[in-house]
């Protein structure tokens, strides 16, 4: 499938950056899109990260954007919250939100890009309706809540559909995916229609998370037929 029309977006993850020393490895990323950030509850997915605090705090440190992923129940109380800590992008999760038209509206009304999250299992033809409520679709391509999963090829159709809509649409949405972005696995991915990618192993993983950048974003481009313009 022919993509001309999309930009590789590489979002590295720092779930799989040095914890010890977070503002050093922003600096490593600075070629990145954006930078990815996770905030986990240990209530809506198994796993505990950071929270309002911290990512106050990395977003005066950061050469980059910071493209927030709140994987938290109770979402429609605290999106809004870190909207108004100047996060560029503010993602919740479709299946945390009481009213997800609503929380999208308030985190735009705030100055946040809005992304709206689907886990693996839940389906994305009763969201379509909604994309003129949103800036990204983020389709997981894991389990949420660790890092350093294989990438589930079964959510490639459902890629596929989200593309053809937002294509179908004519509104400009970002479909993200995030899981198990590798080399290999952002091609397939791409050739779905995702446009932006979450990598963490795949960069903090290498010796140069800035050349994993560079290597993952050609991946992509050429998967929409045409090398990247930097």
């Amino acid at each position: 499938m022919s993509q001309s029309h999309l930009q590789c977006c590489i979002n590295p993850s720092i779930l799989s950056a040095d914890f010890v020393n977070l503002e050093a490895e922003l600096a490593r990323i600075s070629n990145a899109d954006a930078v990815h950030v996770d905030v986990m509850d240990n209530h809506f997915v198994p796993n505990l990260t950071i929270g309002l605090p911290v990512v106050q705090r990395l977003q005066k440190v950061s050469p980059v954007p910071l493209d927030v992923h709140l994987m938290i129940s109770d979402v429609d109380r605290w999106a809004p919250q870190f909207a108004d800590a100047g996060m560029s992008s503010v993602t919740f999760h479709v299946e945390a939100s009481n009213a997800p038209v609503k929380l999208a509206r308030e985190l735009r009304a705030r100055g946040a890009k809005a992304g709206l999250a689907l886990r693996p299992a839940t389906p994305v033809e009763p969201y379509l309706d909604l994309l003129s409520e949103i800036d990204m679709l983020l389709i997981m391509t894991v389990e949420p809540g660790f890092g350093g999963q294989e990438f589930l090829d079964i959510m490639l159709p459902k890629i596929r559909r989200a593309r053809a809509a937002v294509d179908g649409s004519g509104v400009n949405v970002a479909i993200q995916v995030d899981g198990g972005i590798t080399e290999d696995t952002i091609l397939r991915a791409a050739e779905a229609g995702a446009n932006v990618f979450v990598a963490g192993s795949a960069v903090y993983g290498k010796p140069s998370p800035a050349d994993a950048i560079e290597s993952l974003r050609a991946n992509g481009q050429l998967a929409f037929g045409y090398a990247p313009v930097r």
